[in-house]
Formats: structure tokens, sequence, C-alpha cells
């Protein structure tokens, strides 16, 4: 799948943030936090962030509600080195989108392990338990979106 294919996708992708009402485990409805609006346009990479462990480095490239006011949209890029995990997460009430930039990663989803190479890409429904590690011998980059009601 190549950019243009993954862009045709954004809007169906956008449409699963309405699917997002399951309640998560040790998640509230919101964060008492303000959350900007979105607007369309371009997203520049935000600088770079390290992990817990240093092998694990990511950008931000915007958050905010979309323009209807009840749909949270993030987007991040991340690299990790070869046998580097994403620290390990519970579960969100939100959908992500991941694509798989370049290198091979295991995407963990409710216990079943997924293989997920250069141009793949995976969905992680809201309320799902998931983290990815590097299996591959090089970098592994993914971009992620986020997108789902406000946390």
């Amino acid at each position: 799948m190549d950019r243009r294919e993954f862009a045709g996708m954004m809007p169906g992708l956008l449409a699963l943030g309405v699917l997002g009402g399951v309640e998560a485990e040790g998640q509230a409805a919101t964060t008492g936090k303000e959350l900007k609006e979105l607007s369309s346009g371009v997203f520049k990479a935000g600088p770079e962030k390290k992990g817990s462990q240093a092998k694990h480095v990511s950008r931000a490239f915007g958050s905010g509600l979309l323009k209807a006011g009840n749909i949270r949209l993030e987007m991040h890029e991340s690299m990790q080195d070869a046998g580097a995990e994403h620290e390990p997460v519970g579960t969100h009430l939100h959908n992500e989108i991941w694509f798989v930039q370049k290198g091979t990663a295991s995407l963990f989803i409710n216990g079943t392990e997924h293989t997920m190479e250069a141009g793949d890409v995976g969905l992680v429904c809201a309320g799902d338990k998931h983290w990815i590690k590097n299996v591959g011998d090089g970098e592994l980059s993914y971009f992620v979106l986020a997108v789902g009601p406000p946390e």
C-alpha cells in the first residue's frame, strides 16, 4: 500500500472514532485538560521525545478535537531500534490505526501476535490491550492515528 492508497482510506478510518465508546480499564472519559480544535492543514513533526527505553523515539504531529467537537485525533510517528519494545499499554477509549513505514514489527492485540511489515496497516480497537515490538534486524518506523472520544 502506498501513501495515496493510505490517504484514500482516511475518511473511513476517521469514522472509526465514533465506534470508540467502549469504557476502557482505568481511564476516565476526560483528563480535565482543554483540547484545542484541529483545523484542516498540514502538520509538521514536533521534537523527538524519548520513551522510558532509550531505543524508542517518537514525534507528535498534532492532537486535538476535530471540528465536530466530539472526536479526538492524535497523530504521531515512532521509531524503535532492533529488539526494542514499546512500553506495554493497557487499553484506551480511542481506536488506533498503525501504518508501518519501515522494518518488521509484532503487534500484540489481546494476547495474539500479528506480524507487520513496511506498508502494512494494523487496527487496534477501543478497549483492546496492545503493544508493539521491533522484531527486525534494523530500525522500525511506524505512524499512528488515534481516533476516538475525548479522554
